[in-house]
């Protein structure tokens, strides 16, 4: 590779390492909070934030488009995604299927030391003082469970719709109760790793997640959320968010 050639390959891989950091960073702000459905991502304001240009913004949301994350409006600019109650919830139950697998399989290869590591990312949940604390330390905690399946074609899909509920998944656990019931279940999760009950474990997975969407749902169902029409039903922001 010629001189010319490979500064502009160092070039572009600095460009794209940029591009997918400010992506992480992005992601990071919808789990956050700080982005929520229906929000325009400011390209200048976080060109200054960040103290860059906004080539590697505009590439960022466009990785963000495919993973589903933001929509770009032709004209108008690019937006977090707003999903349908109905597109969650079968998402939700997709969802449901991969964690239950992921927890059959990890169940026959955790260690000790894999099992103290999760009991204090439930510690630190337990300590966690509202939903801004609580809810990137779930995340966190989701992920692991799934790597620890050392299956990393599922982790890879498991992932991918994971990060299109972020918006969904803060909403179910809003109330100081549901964030108290999502960990009593995760303790369980990580009581039935210990004793490598691979069946145990993937029934309580799959049923961790079935139980956030009977969380999300009778959320959505207390706040009365505005419909339009069948199969295409959109949260909207209401004054007790």
């Amino acid at each position: 590779m010629e001189n010319a050639e490979l500064l502009a390959h160092l070039k572009n891989r600095r460009a794209e390492t940029l591009s997918s950091l400010v992506a992480e960073e992005l992601e990071q702000m919808i789990i956050r909070g700080e982005l929520q459905a229906g929000d325009r991502i400011n390209e200048s304001a976080l060109a200054q934030m960040f103290n860059i240009s906004r080539g590697p913004i505009r590439e960022a949301c466009r990785s963000l488009e495919k993973s589903n994350l933001v929509r770009l409006v032709t004209n108008r600019g690019v937006f977090v995604r707003e999903m349908s109650v109905d597109q969650a919830a079968d998402i939700y139950e997709v969802r449901a299927h991969l964690f239950g697998l992921a927890g059959r399989l990890a169940a026959s290869r955790v260690s000790t030391r894999d099992i103290t590591k999760l009991r204090a990312m439930v510690t630190a949940m337990e300590e966690a003082k509202d939903i801004d604390v609580y809810y990137p330390l779930n995340v966190a905690f989701h992920a692991r469970l799934v790597e620890l399946s050392g299956n990393t074609r599922l982790a890879d899909l498991y992932r991918a719709l994971s990060k299109e509920l972020h918006l969904f998944r803060r909403r179910g656990l809003v109330k100081g109760s549901s964030i108290r019931l999502s960990n009593q279940e995760h303790m369980r999760i990580v009581e039935a790793l210990r004793d490598h009950n691979c069946e145990l474990c993937e029934r309580i997975m799959a049923g961790h997640i079935l139980a956030g969407k009977d969380r999300l749902l009778a959320r959505v169902k207390e706040e009365k959320v505005t419909v339009s029409e069948p199969r295409s039903r959109t949260l909207r922001r209401t004054s007790a968010n």
